[in-house]
């Protein structure tokens, strides 16, 4: 299993950003697919989670509303996709399969002005 996550960068609060996981090694259209985030000094954070065909979703309350999670099985990538960036969803996001415990290396997403 193979995760890799780009997309990630420094934006000013109320910005947006596109993350994209890229996946291989598996057969990406059976699996329930993750993002995750962790601030320093923090614990990881569940942040959406999205399923095998795309047909559901879901959400921590803390990004509710502001992120979506969808997925393209022909390409084997799961994008998130945020929006009304607030400084603290500054963190590092990874991707994470969670069936098969495995998890990219992550991007790092700072907001700040």
């Amino acid at each position: 299993v193979h995760l890799v996550e780009s997309g990630g960068g420094l934006v000013q609060p109320g910005g947006s950003l596109r993350l994209s996981c890229a996946a291989s090694g598996f057969t990406f259209s059976i699996y329930g697919m993750s993002w995750y985030r962790q601030a320093p000094g923090k614990e990881r954070e569940f942040v959406s989670f999205i399923t095998n065909g795309g047909g559901s979703t879901t959400y921590a309350n803390s990004v509710k509303g502001r992120f979506t999670i969808s997925r393209d099985n022909a390409k084997n990538t799961v994008y998130l996709q945020m929006n009304s960036l607030k400084p603290e969803d500054t963190a590092m996001y990874r991707c994470s399969v969670p069936s098969l415990s495995s998890w990219g290396q992550g991007t790092q997403v700072t907001v700040s002005s």
